[in-house]
Formats: C-alpha cells, structure tokens, sequence
C-alpha cells in the first residue's frame, strides 16, 4: 500500500484564507476524503453559523424565524452564555439585540476539525484560518510545528511560537467591540491567547481586546494561573506577556525580520 507524506489544501471560507496541512503519512484514498470532509465541515459552520448570511441558522434567529434545533446550535449558543460568565461578560456573544457567535466560532469549528482528524488517524496537521491556527501531532517526525506572530503595525514576525498541541488565537482589527458600549475597541493593535482548546482561547482573545489596556493586563495575569498564556501588543507597539507565553517562544527565532 503506498503512503504520501501528507497533504494540503487552501479554500476560502466565507471570505478567510483556510488552509488545512496533513503530514500523517496515509494512502492517498484517506487523504483526499479527508481534506474534502475537513472543507465540507468549514462551509457548514459558516452556512449555520454566519450573522450576515440570512438563511443561516443565527440569520434566522436574528430576524424572529424559526430555526433548527441542531446539536451544534444549542452547544455554541450554551459555551458562549458560559464564555460571557467566565469573561465578566467581556465576551459577549449578544449585543445590542443581535446575536454573533463570531468571536467563538472560527476557533471552535477548527478546534472540532481538529479533533476529528485525529480520530481518522491523521494526528499530524495545522490548520489556519485568518491567523486562528490549530497545531496537532508533529511537522515532520519528532519536531514540533513553528508559527509566526507578526507585529501589526510593521507585519514583522515578532515571534515564531511552537507546539504539538496548542491552539492559537488572535484577534484585532476594527470589528470588535466593547460589549459595554456597543461601541468599537480600539485600545489595543492585538492579542495572541495560546491554549489547549482553540474555541476558547478565541473567545478570551477577542475579550481580552475588548476590555483595553488595563483591564486586559489582569486578566491575562488570571489565565495565566491556567492553561492559556497570552500576548498584548498595544497601541504603542508595547508588548506585555504572560510568564508561560516565553515557554512556547523559539527564543533565536524573536524580533526576525
């Protein structure tokens, strides 16, 4: 039986660069159900999922219709009422009337994605969409994935950060908001949360930019005390890091161009 080492492939999924990267050596017959299931599973999400998109299941409820009761419905809609608990309501996945599960759900779906690649044997890939990135296994035999973190202002790489098996989230940009508010946050240029679970480290990633300067400082310091270690770029271009965060940085790699 002849094996390939591994696999890739890129789509785009509701307008994010997806790319998916086996490296379990398997016949060529698993490989590509695989990546055509992983890609299938993608677009589902965003058909159910999708705030903007009409028809979809959030769309749906958004606008008073009646929506399925599907499983992974009732799971997201639950994790995110817990997230906004867990988060002092900082993630907030209802504002102002409208629900959007966007700051969880990206991370999730991969994170579900992952999970099910193992179970099919291809326990050594990364997947990235739009800088959410999911690392599992090895990139080749015995070493373990490297990523980037590039500096948002300059675009460049700040840290290259390694794992096995991490979740990597990142949120930024000008569509957050702060719960509180209603309004736009634009306190911070980003937030790199590093974890076991992706879902989660996206939801504390988007309300650790949500919250600002100093609120985020301290409740990065109380994540800390578990599984999720975390990285602030301020405005200024000012970095602040968790303690554990240096334990998944290649330190020669710091500050490359």
């Amino acid at each position: 039986m002849t094996t390939f080492p591994g696999s890739a492939r890129v789509e785009m999924v509701s307008g994010i660069t997806v790319s998916v990267d086996i490296r379990t050596a398997l016949p060529r017959r698993e490989l590509t159900p695989l990546l055509d299931n992983a890609f299938a599973w993608l677009h589902w999400v965003d058909d159910t999922f999708n705030p903007l998109n009409e028809t979809s299941q959030i769309g749906r409820l958004n606008r008073g219709q009646t929506i399925k009761q599907i499983p992974e419905l009732i799971e997201v809609l639950h994790r995110c009422d817990e997230l906004s608990e867990a988060t002092g309501g900082w993630f907030e996945a209802r504002i102002n009337g409208v629900v959007d599960p966007s700051g969880y759900i990206k991370g999730w779906a991969l994170e579900r994605l992952s999970r099910g690649l193992v179970m099919a044997g291809a326990g050594d890939h990364r997947i990235n969409a739009g800088g959410d990135i999911r690392l599992r296994g090895s990139a080749t035999p015995g070493k373990p994935w490297s990523v980037g973190i590039r500096d948002p202002h300059t675009g460049l790489l700040r840290k290259v950060v390694h794992g096995h098996d991490l979740g990597i989230a990142t949120s930024g940009g000008s569509r957050i908001v702060n719960p509180r508010t209603g309004r736009r946050q634009h306190g911070l240029s980003s937030v790199t949360v590093l974890g076991p679970d992706l879902g989660v480290a996206d939801a504390y990633a988007t309300a650790l930019y949500a919250m600002g300067p100093v609120p985020a400082r301290g409740f990065a310091a109380d994540l800390a005390k578990g599984p999720y270690q975390t990285m602030i770029i301020e405005r200024d271009g000012r970095e602040v890091s968790t303690p554990g965060f240096a334990e998944y940085v290649e330190p020669e790699a710091q500050l490359a161009g």
